[in-house]
């Protein structure tokens, strides 16, 4: 029986192989039923005990590349958020990046006086009158949590960099600690309780990261798998962090100023309309 095989989760732990997992998996990338279950099938016939829960995915990934190219892009999108690493400064501006396409006005690594002493924040980003002070937590381990000791420096450095006058001409001033990972249910608990904002994968339940990127084809640059590690860092220093940002370039200028090769750059381009075409 499929439901006795057990496989290793990210965390190095054995569980349950589920069909359901499988299913889900495709359906969300965007596969129709039809082939989310047909892909389901083959898994359930392939699948066997020990196996590592990302060779799943990755066999996942190869038969939705076969019949739907599009959301075989999409089902990349954990890998694609770590290729932003190993710093974590590519993330921030990715986050920046986000809040920017959401209408907020935002500036990224500003230093601010607080009552106290002068902190490094992430991001300011502004809306109206309502200022968020943000902080970023990349993980390079999608399984590495951010805990409630981040949570608790992240709220005490809030506190004093609230006493800025700057900031003080804000009707509302919020906290937010952003991550590419997950939460640990204290670091929420915690949060939840001091009034801080959340956002990481899956968290909120209705509104993580993952949705927002997806909702609103926010997907990294790093999601198109023609771009080179090369290219990344290129496509990072000028600020380019998203995939739609590709279809703003003048690519014969933008070939020509960071040696690339026109070919190249029109392969990434003709992915980013696959992947953002409705």
């Amino acid at each position: 029986m499929k439901n006795k095989i057990k496989v290793q989760n990210l965390e190095n732990q054995f569980e349950p192989y589920s069909s359901r997992k499988v299913f889900l998996s495709a359906k969300n990338a965007g596969a129709n039923k039809k082939l989310a279950q047909k892909i389901t099938q083959k898994i359930d016939k392939w699948v066997y005990p020990d196996i590592k829960t990302e060779k799943i995915f990755e066999e996942i990934k190869s038969l939705l590349r076969e019949k739907d190219y599009k959301s075989s892009l999409k089902f990349d999108l954990k890998k694609a958020m770590k290729r932003l690493g190993p710093t974590g400064f590519p993330f921030e501006k990715y986050v920046n990046s986000i809040f920017k396409k959401q209408g907020l006005k935002t500036q990224i690594n500003i230093h601010i006086k607080g009552k106290c002493c002068t902190h490094e924040i992430d991001f300011l980003a502004e809306k109206e009158k309502t200022v968020y002070v943000g902080e970023c937590k990349f993980r390079n381990q999608f399984e590495s949590s951010v805990d409630i000791n981040t949570a608790l420096i992240n709220h005490a450095r809030f506190l004093d960099v609230k006493q800025n006058n700057y900031l003080k001409k804000f009707s509302k001033v919020k906290s937010i600690l952003v991550t590419n990972g997950k939460f640990t249910s204290k670091a929420i608990r915690y949060s939840n309780c001091v009034k801080e904002e959340l956002l990481g994968w899956k968290y909120p339940k209705k509104n993580g990261l993952e949705k927002i990127i997806e909702d609103n084809n926010l997907y990294p640059i790093t999601i198109l798998p023609s771009l080179s590690g090369k290219m990344v860092q290129i496509f990072i220093q000028k600020q380019k962090m998203l995939a739609q940002d590709v279809f703003v370039l003048n690519i014969k200028k933008f070939s020509r100023d960071n040696k690339i090769k026109i070919k190249e750059l029109e392969k990434v381009k003709k992915e980013a309309e696959i992947l953002l075409k409705k």
